[in-house]
């Protein structure tokens, strides 16, 4: 939805303590503290049988706070979703799949959409500068 230039990448580990960390930093130090809990929708989703003991590790860069926090969720949602794939069974998989589709699309599925580079002759992408012959 938000996610333009950010970029995340979760590790998810297991077994594990059910540590959370972004950058090095703990998932509760997160800011703007109001977006926090965009970031944990994954995990409130599941509840805590679903993760208890999974470790994840989140890398994130580039963007701004907002898309940097709509990249953390999505992250942790597909990084769930592949572990339990791997690890667990294929039809626990397809319930978290579903679970997160159901919720909302885009925890899964990326926004293609992206700012369209300046071109010459204008202001912006688009718009042309206007000319006048008289």
């Amino acid at each position: 939805m938000f996610q333009k230039t950010s970029i995340a990448v979760a590790v998810v580990k297991g077994p594990g303590n059910g540590f959370i960390r972004i950058n090095g930093m703990p998932l509760d130090l997160i800011e703007p503290e109001l977006l926090k809990f965009k970031a944990f929708e994954p995990l409130l989703l599941l509840g805590q049988v679903g993760f208890g003991d999974i470790d994840i590790r989140i890398r994130v860069k580039g963007g701004g706070h907002i898309s940097q926090i709509y990249a953390i969720r999505q992250a942790i949602a597909r990084g769930l979703v592949k572990y339990f794939e791997k690890f667990v069974s294929e039809t626990k998989k397809s319930e978290i799949r579903d679970i997160f589709i159901n919720f909302d699309r885009s925890i899964l599925i990326g926004d293609s959409r992206s700012t369209e580079p300046k071109k010459a002759g204008g202001r912006g992408a688009r718009s042309r500068y206007q000319k006048s012959y008289r």
